[in-house]
């Protein structure tokens, strides 16, 4: 894999294991040192000597914000350890790193320095490390002694070795900052740091400068409210140190060697240790109210409209009254600030931030809260009040007295309901069974195991539950219809994964419907091309047969061509494209399937158009599959529709190949002319398309024919040789027709020369099409357009 794709791959492991920091880390060419002169940019990273850290640019949340920081080289999380310019981020990623002639590391921007690092060091030989410690050091070289380090100016994560403290002589204060939020490195409302109360040390965090939570008072090498970080029970147990010194005091700890130790100050005034998946908090409450006094949460004096047990629980919904709310929109303003602007206002009863984790939106109100259980909706902080002891004891004997009458109860319907459940759902997989074993009795089927043992899925058919496919076409409602044809409706649905499709769902009645299921059953099993609609599945529920095909979202061909309108949006490049589209489909059809398939109803309404108007063949309920050695047949009733039909096969009942050659010879001259094959009326008597363009070739007037909507944008030899090749395929007998593979090679050899067309085979009326239309009913549809599907032997 080329390094280039290294962002996407870090991105989406990110995604994946957690969606707190969504970190965007660079492809990088990594060094171990910089000199003055040296320079750092978005393409590289700095590893520490061991390459257990790594330094370099990065972006938060896919922003256009940068920012230069420390994380542990192979965290999948790519936590941010310590940042350079928190609250000053690049808006670009041109940043560079760079020690100048003065020894000050700094960052600089398309020339500007944007944060200097460190002070003016200008002192001996320097040199820039990251220790395998995490500690970023500038270094006098020559006197081997540390000029400034990055453990010195912690943001919000504590490493082993890093100190919480202070140092009376250099007036070194060590302390912790939170994040904004979780995509915000800026300063936020917290901060944790060693002090000293009643001559015992503890840790205390401050909100915005009051004490908000403390550790409690050392003592035998623990705080008591740190406790769960040096549990023996907890995979992260942490060695806590309190060092005293003459001259200041500090904390650290020291971890087994473990994967990523370390100790961070959460956003939401949290302390937790560990990787996302093992946290050790440090409260165990997500906010501090005020009441608590087993956690390390400061008793402050509660809001007269909030009693001890009062909570905020995170949901998913929505208050009723959606009206009743207030937006603070402060860009600086962070999770803990909207608590506590709630938790002191009694008419607040819920919240939550904005965007980017800042400023508040608080709801007011009576609290009524409506519970999304599909957890879709964006989660809200809800105020949860506590009940008396005295209800409590009450409500549980009535729940007691409920649970020891109602249970058995519900224990007994529950055993009879899963009886009766199974037994009908053995007699309905039982009764698809034997539909599926009847369906593949095929001769087709013989040369080929599409049957897997489980029975449910047939090679590349996936048979797909009924509850599935109501819950994709909204159970079949009339927004999602698509048409409905003598097979019966066509729905489209949409799967869960977003992929829309269209559901042909067999009428009960319909014997056309039910050969139409088995030829597509078995077809599906054979065929796949890219100009053939793919049929994804089946569904057997009882009487109900569906067969699941992907979504054509422009419809049939003859839905634009056919229109005034609508015609003019195929140029005639498309159009050309699209009989050539039709030709690969078929030869692939003809010559290179597992079988050899005869279409048999190739017409304008069943070349479905996709996205990319590219056509792809349709609807083969009325195809016949050939045997390798078999290359025509006979049938004793004709099926297809009139206008598209070949005469041997409307005549006399045979068709081969080139009855579907001379099918696409007339949808060729109709993609040519833009009018349907019966459309024409010549000289006082009905005149069909393909008399019509004989014709005109007779004249040598075959332009003519060419649709007055592609206008004079058109390749007008190519024009007359599609044409020419039109005639040839529907010339009347069936062995003077050109193959499928003459037919591309005709259309794209323009220096192929070609045989003059004999006379074709037409029609000159419509009675006769009338009369032996079988009668099948279909919305707006004349006799060119409606399928003869009548159920024979083959």
């Amino acid at each position: 894999m080329k390094s280039s794709a290294n962002p996407i791959f870090i991105l989406i492991l990110t995604l994946f294991f957690s969606h707190t920091y969504l970190i965007n880390l660079p492809s990088v060419a990594a060094i171990t040192s910089m000199k003055p002169g040296d320079e750092l940019n978005h393409s590289q990273v700095l590893d520490s000597e061991g390459g257990k850290f790594k330094l370099g640019f990065f972006s938060i949340s896919q922003t256009n914000n940068y920012y230069l920081g420390i994380w542990y080289a192979g965290d999948p999380q790519g936590k941010k350890l310590w940042i350079a310019n928190p609250n000053t981020p690049l808006l670009n990623n041109s940043g560079l790193l760079t020690i100048d002639t003065t020894g000050t590391l700094k960052i600089t921007s398309e020339g500007k320095t944007v944060v200097n690092i460190t002070p003016p060091l200008l002192t001996g030989s320097l040199i820039a490390r990251l220790q395998d410690s995490g500690n970023l050091v500038l270094q006098d070289e020559t006197r081997n002694r540390n000029l400034w380090q990055s453990f010195d100016h912690p943001t919000d994560t504590l490493l082993p070795g890093m100190k919480i403290g202070y140092n009376l002589t250099t007036k070194q204060n060590w302390t912790l900052t939170s994040w904004l939020s979780s995509s915000i490195p800026a300063s936020g409302a917290f901060t944790l740091s060693l002090e000293s109360i009643e001559d015992a040390f503890q840790l205390l965090i401050r909100r915005r400068g009051e004490v908000y939570w403390t550790s409690g008072a050392w003592n035998n090498g623990i705080f008591p409210f740190l406790t769960a970080l040096n549990d023996s029970s907890n995979r992260y147990q942490y060695n806590l140190n309190l060092v005293s010194e003459k001259d200041g005091v500090y904390f650290q700890f020291d971890a087994p060697d473990r994967s990523f130790p370390s100790l961070v100050l959460n956003f939401n005034g949290a302390i937790f240790g560990g990787d996302e998946d093992s946290r050790v908090y440090a409260l165990y409450n997500e906010f501090c109210y005020g009441y608590e006094s087993q956690d390390g949460c400061v008793s402050n004096q509660l809001p007269e409209c909030r009693k001890d047990g009062d909570k905020f629980e995170q949901k998913s919904g929505d208050f009723i009254d959606r009206s009743n709310s207030n937006i603070y929109d402060n860009a600086s303003t962070s999770l803990g600030d909207c608590m506590k602007r709630c938790w002191e206002h009694c008419s607040c009863v819920g919240f939550t931030t904005t965007t980017n984790g800042t400023g508040c939106i608080i709801w007011n109100g009576n609290g009524e809260f409506q519970v999304d259980e599909s957890g879709d909706t964006v989660k809200k902080y809800v105020l949860v009040s506590s009940k008396s002891s005295n209800g409590k004891q009450k409500n549980w004997i009535w729940i007691v007295i409920v649970v020891a009458i109602v249970l058995p109860m519900l224990i007994s319907g529950f055993i009879c309901y899963i009886i009766v459940r199974r037994r009908k759902l053995r007699a309905e997989k039982r009764r698809e069974e034997e539909y599926i074993r009847e369906l593949t009795a095929s001769d087709s089927f013989n040369d080929t195991n599409l049957k897997e043992k489980d029975g449910r899925e047939v090679q590349d058919l996936k048979i797909f539950s009924f509850r599935f496919v109501l819950a994709a076409t909204n159970n079949f409602s009339s927004e999602n219809k698509l048409g409905e044809g003598g097979f019966g409706p066509v729905y489209k649905g949409k799967f869960p994964d977003g992929r829309e499709v269209a559901v042909k769902r067999l009428s009960r009645t319909s014997g056309q419907g039910l050969v139409e299921f088995k030829n597509e059953l078995i077809l599906i099993a054979k065929v796949q091309h890219t100009n053939l609609v793919r049929v994804l599945g089946c569904c057997i529920h009882e009487d109900e047969k569906m067969l699941i095909y992907e979504y054509m979202p422009n419809k049939s061909l003859d839905f634009f061509l056919f229109d005034p309108e609508r015609k003019k949006l195929l140029d005639w490049q498309k159009r050309y494209e699209i009989i050539e589209g039709i030709a690969q489909g078929l030869l692939y059809l003809h010559k290179y399937s597992r079988m050899r398939v005869i279409h048999r109803d190739l017409k304008a309404s069943n070349v479905l158009l996709d996205e990319n108007m590219n056509p792809k063949i349709a609807d083969f309920g009325m195809a016949r599959i050939f045997k390798q050695n078999e290359t025509e047949a006979v049938t004793a009733r004709v099926v297809g529709t009139y206008g598209y039909m070949a005469p041997e096969f409307a005549m006399e009942g045979a068709f081969s190949i080139k009855s579907d050659v001379f099918s696409f010879g007339i949808l060729m001259l109709e993609i040519v002319s833009g009018r349907r094959t019966t459309s024409l009326q010549q000289f006082d008597r009905p005149l069909n398309l393909i008399g019509y363009a004989w014709e005109l070739w007779k004249e040598g007037c075959a332009l003519e024919l060419k649709d007055p909507a592609l206008g004079d944008l058109c390749d007008t030899k190519l024009l007359l040789r599609v044409i020419h090749v039109g005639l040839l395929c529907v010339q009347e007998g069936a062995t003077d027709r050109p193959t499928m593979s003459d037919v591309i090679s005709m259309l794209g050899n323009e220096s192929m020369p070609l045989p003059t067309p004999k006379q074709p085979a037409f029609f000159t009326g419509r009675n006769e099409a009338e009369s032996n239309s079988s009668g099948i009913k279909a919305e707006q549809c004349s006799v060119n357009d409606c399928s003869i599907t009548v159920i024979e032997a083959r």
